[in-house]
């Protein structure tokens, strides 16, 4: 389950160096809410925009086998049902260019950021924060929510609406290939297994357990298994 703690200062930090209006004092919202998109919500009345993630814009639609479909709304939806009923919590440190408080969520004892990282449902926004990079490693390797299809970058859809003299070639991302654990390419022996406590772990021959351990995934490489999400197994003396 994603992790609700986040280092505030550090948060701070990231949002000051990048140009971000900063208030003398972090701001703190509770209250009912309603979700304006993937990424934002409305907090007792006011503007919040979820820090360090960017989902789908609300027109954006995303294709799954040549089918396009609206993941601008199902992002919206999504992030509406993890509020549905719940007070919502957030701790911001400044505003940006739109008046909204940057801000981390909790809703439910869950880290509504992250949540929606982990889930599929946003990306990581490498361009604010690298905090929710392996959240969305793991929702890639998994293939949740948008990663399920072909979809363009958030960033790049906006880009997309600006006159054309400005806009670069878009990315298209595509969703990973699906791997299957019985069927491994020669060579690649690293097995990846979500053990009983959620943790994405990769285990090499020789080490403990190996041989009991269920693959669900198989990798070639130690950067292959950490690049999707996983760690490696520790091993005590």
């Amino acid at each position: 389950m994603p992790s609700n703690r986040r280092n505030w200062s550090i948060i701070a930090a990231a949002i000051s160096a990048l140009g971000v209006c900063q208030t003398s004092y972090a701001q703190s919202l509770s209250g009912e809410a309603s979700a304006a998109d993937g990424d934002s919500l409305v907090v007792g009345g006011k503007r919040v925009r979820l820090f360090g993630i960017d989902a789908p814009e609300l027109a954006q639609t995303c294709r799954a086998n040549s089918t396009p479909w609206n993941c601008g709304e199902q992002a919206r939806g999504n992030l509406a049902e993890l509020i549905k009923g719940q007070t919502v919590h957030c701790e911001g440190q400044g505003v940006d260019q739109h008046a909204r408080l940057i801000a981390v969520c909790l809703a439910g004892g869950l880290e509504l950021n992250e949540t929606m990282v982990a889930y599929g449902w946003a990306l990581a926004y490498r361009e604010f924060s690298d905090a929710y990079v392996p959240a969305e490693a793991r929702a890639k390797a998994s293939r949740l929510g948008i990663w399920s299809s072909q979809f363009q970058n958030p960033s790049d859809y906006r880009m997309s609406l600006l006159p054309p003299a400005v806009v670069a070639a878009p990315r298209t991302v595509q969703p990973p290939p699906r791997r299957s654990a019985t069927v491994a390419p020669t060579g690649c022996v690293i097995k990846g297994n979500r053990n009983r406590r959620g943790q994405w772990i990769y285990h090499l021959p020789g080490m403990p357990y190996y041989d009991q351990t269920r693959a669900e995934e198989m990798f070639c490489t130690e950067a292959e298994a950490q690049a999707a999400g996983y760690r490696r197994a520790i091993v005590r003396n």
